[in-house]
């Protein structure tokens, strides 16, 4: 049960450090460094997608257009960090399972 607690606190803590790059529910600017990057997308991966749920190319680009214009580099991102997989075709895209 510590775990969870120890857990759930890091998330909050995350949840705070990342809002900080939103204004109105927009993201100001994709991080160039690379750690708050990965606290970003980490952040993204578990507030617009669901895990267990497949989202085509057009589900997953109305989403993180609704964050920040550059979508197609959010996507990338994702992927590359391995929080979001994709088909070898591309038709289906899906949280990684262990995106907390």
């Amino acid at each position: 049960m510590e775990d969870d607690a120890d857990h759930a606190d890091h998330r909050s803590a995350n949840a705070r450090d990342v809002s900080t790059l939103f204004v109105d529910g927009r993201l100001k600017v994709i991080p160039r460094r690379a750690a708050r990057r990965a606290q970003l997308l980490e952040h993204l991966a578990r507030t617009l997608f669901r895990p267990g749920r497949g989202y085509t190319e057009s589900e997953v680009n109305e989403a993180l257009v609704g964050v920040h214009e550059d979508y197609p580099a959010l996507r990338r991102y994702l992927i590359e960090a391995g929080l979001l997989t994709r088909t070898r075709d591309g038709s289906e895209y899906r949280r990684a399972p262990r995106t907390a």
